[in-house]
């Protein structure tokens, strides 16, 4: 439509004076992309909130998972746009001059635009780890402690704020979001993050009931690919643009289409649910050793280890299918680890500790 080229043409004009007057902070809106990057959630932020608080890990999890999940949907339904390839499609500007945007190796996203998932997973978990922090400090009732809290309010909301503008501002300057995209994604992960501050029931859910939400999730999903499909309406349309406009083929990675997201992060469910309801978890996380700072302590430690080990295991792609049912491994495997392995370990190597010392 005509309103949507004006606001895509705006927002080429934005990208256009990012990057020729924000070129000295290319590196660090690099950087802000990667901590946007939702896959950052199962790898970083997870081991170290699930070891000092299993309750906010637990909803951090659900709420990226149920978040992209989301975003997956919406991608589909709105048909956003990315720059790097809008520009070189529309009809928009005269005598076929489109405007020259420069393209990153992080540039080349194959899913639609709208809203961004890196704005959407990065606000949602900050979200959660923002209240988490907050609740600490709430129930302070000296008129000291209320003042310190609310200190800690402006500086805690002060930093979600400046850590979710970067983040926008970076996928805009890569030219793989329009402005609007990323605001949209701010905004609707913040609501998934709040919808799930009012959910407790996914801190006693069965393994059934992960199973259960694993298979809705995926069958939807599918369901609403396949039902379009038969009108001839093909979801992975922005497959072949991104390939026909990427700068560098090489940039172009199976790991950013839209299943491969849905396949990760429903790996990641499943291995959350695996893992709390295992012996190995009851055993060690549910055990004296669970107090203790010690045992904490070397839980996210030896978990931060572990799992910057499994970024050297590299899934073969040329077969798509094998690619998606090792990816669902891999992502299942991370949250287990995290949750019964490393503690397991960790566990028995105190207890063998302490039996010595006796």
């Amino acid at each position: 439509s005509i309103k949507m080229d004006l606001l895509h043409s705006n927002g080429v004009l934005i990208i256009q004076h990012l990057q020729r007057d924000y070129r000295a902070y290319q590196d660090f809106l690099n950087f802000m992309s990667h901590v946007g990057d939702p896959r950052n959630i199962f790898s970083i932020y997870f081991p170290l909130w699930f070891q000092l608080n299993q309750v906010v890990g637990t909803k951090m999890i659900w709420v990226a998972v149920i978040g992209d999940w989301f975003n997956l949907i919406f991608k589909w339904i709105l048909f956003g746009h990315r720059p790097y390839w809008w520009v070189q499609e529309t009809m928009i500007y005269p005598n076929q001059s489109s405007p020259c945007l420069e393209q990153f190796p992080i540039t080349c996203e194959t899913g639609p635009g709208s809203p961004s998932g890196h704005a959407m997973g990065s606000s949602c978990v900050w979200y959660v780890m923002v209240t988490a922090a907050l609740s600490y400090t709430v129930r302070w009732k000296d008129k000291l402690a209320v003042t310190l809290h609310r200190l800690t309010w402006s500086f805690l909301w002060s930093i979600f704020w400046i850590i979710q503008i970067s983040v926008c501002i970076s996928r805009v300057f890569i030219a793989t979001h329009f402005p609007h995209q990323v605001i949209l994604g701010v905004f609707a992960g913040i609501l998934v993050a709040e919808a799930f501050e009012h959910t407790p029931a996914i801190q006693t859910a069965s393994l059934r009931m992960y199973i259960k939400t694993n298979l809705f999730l995926f069958i939807f999903a599918l369901g609403f690919y396949l039902s379009l499909k038969l009108l001839d309406i093909d979801l992975l349309w922005s497959v072949p643009k991104a390939k026909k406009w990427c700068a560098n083929p090489d940039w172009i990675n199976i790991d950013t289409t839209p299943f491969a997201g849905l396949v990760r992060n429903l790996g990641a469910l499943f291995g959350l649910g695996l893992g709390i309801n295992s012996e190995m978890f009851i055993t060690s996380c549910k055990g004296k050793n669970s107090c203790k700072l010690s045992f904490r302590i070397l839980c996210i430690a030896a978990s931060l280890a572990t799992l910057q080990l499994y970024n050297f295991v590299k899934i073969p792609t040329h077969t798509e299918y094998l690619f998606y049912f090792l990816s669902f491994c891999k992502s299942a495997a991370m949250p287990l680890t995290v949750v019964a392995l490393v503690p397991y370990c960790v566990h028995s190597l105190m207890r063998t500790t302490d039996k010595k010392l006796n």
